[in-house]
């Protein structure tokens, strides 16, 4: 598929489905783009859409089985539009490293396809403004979803998630500084009983194989 240069193209690529329940037009929102004026339009579709499959058959649409609708916030974000986030301290790393991150449509240094989207789940969200930690929805992530990293952030307990062909998976959060909750390469330090411990009230894990 071709960069779309009209609006019919454009209106072609967002009706591309994605998975059982998301489509492309779910991430193709920017705030940064609708203030400052950029076309956030991949480049390359094809190696968008491709990216952005994976990441929603993979990871987004199990979330959504398991605990209802999730609210996705950053998603998918061209090079020009990140690249002028980053410069602007708007909350966008260098579009080097945000290849096969936020930038789905280019492979990152390793060459790997990957996506990534910042997502609120309501249902722990309300836990979380109530003082439920969010390492017993880290670890849940850990136990059941093929990610590659995972960010946690302060408000509503957000988290960017991330696919990659090649997963490092890692876990950090901005939540009371800057921690490390599982490095790449490195064995979780609790237990898998101790994990499970901490979200036993959880919704009971759907991962259902359903045609898209």
């Amino acid at each position: 598929m071709r960069k779309p240069t009209s609006m019919r193209r454009l209106e072609a690529l967002g009706r591309v489905r994605l998975s059982k329940y998301f489509y492309m037009r779910d991430f193709l929102f920017s705030e940064i783009a609708a203030v400052h004026g950029f076309s956030n339009i991949p480049d390359d579709p094809d190696i968008a859409i491709k990216a952005g499959r994976a990441l929603c058959s993979e990871l987004l649409d199990p979330l959504q089985e398991t605990f209802g609708a999730v609210a996705l916030r950053s998603g998918y974000r061209s090079a020009e539009v990140n690249q002028f986030g980053n410069a602007h301290g708007l909350n966008c790393a260098r579009n080097e490293a945000d290849f096969g991150g936020h930038i789905w449509d280019h492979l990152d240094s390793r060459g790997a396809l990957g996506a990534c989207v910042c997502v609120v789940i309501p249902w722990f969200a309300d836990r979380y403004e109530q003082g439920r930690d969010w390492h017993d929805l880290a670890w849940w992530l850990h136990d059941y979803l093929p990610y590659s990293e995972i960010r946690f952030f302060p408000k509503l307990a957000a988290f960017n998630l991330t696919y990659s062909e090649q997963p490092k998976r890692e876990i950090r959060g901005w939540i009371g500084g800057n921690s490390v909750l599982l490095r790449e390469g490195e064995e979780p330090q609790e237990t898998l009983v101790q994990r499970k411990s901490r979200y036993q009230d959880f919704p009971k894990f759907c991962c259902l194989d359903l045609p898209h």
